[in-house]
């Protein structure tokens, strides 16, 4: 992680949250999101890779997709985007097993920006059980966008 960034994380039974400061302004974060391309180039752990099958970043639009792990195995995923404010908030409704809602909200800084992750799942025995996976996997995944926007701000392709 950049010197620059700081991370902050708390859990109860059904949600896990976490913030750090980014030092990128909203409006990459946000695109982040929006770009299916640049999306499925961070979305997920360290290790693992994205093959989007349907992306409509639009209110209520839907977002299906596999994430294939280091090991090969895949995971189908199927989501939509409950609610979307330009580079504010981003609101996604995981609407298959594990149910849950992931609220990805953007406060600009100066020159950086405050991303807060939480994610609430359905029932708390369920997120009790995948605790040990989410917990690291959320910290890889803002790891993984860092190190895409930093690419991104580079030029590179």
């Amino acid at each position: 992680m950049p010197e620059n960034n700081t991370s902050d994380t708390f859990s109860t039974a059904n949600t896990f949250s976490t913030s750090r400061i980014l030092p990128f302004p909203a409006s990459a974060i946000f695109n982040a999101f929006a770009d299916a391309k640049q999306l499925a180039a961070w979305w997920g752990p360290a290790g693992f890779i994205n093959h989007f099958e349907l992306f409509e970043f639009k209110p209520q639009g839907r977002w299906h997709f596999v994430m294939q792990g280091p090991d090969g195995q895949q995971y189908p995923n199927q989501s939509f985007f409950a609610e979307l404010a330009a580079n504010r908030k981003i609101v996604i409704r995981h609407d298959c097993v594990p149910f849950f809602t992931l609220t990805v909200e953007l406060t600009p800084l100066e020159a950086d920006t405050v991303l807060h992750w939480q994610q609430v799942f359905d029932d708390a025995d369920i997120a009790q059980a995948v605790r040990h996976i989410v917990e690291p996997a959320n910290e890889q995944n803002l790891d993984r966008l860092t190190a895409e926007l930093q690419r991104a701000a580079a030029g590179q392709p």
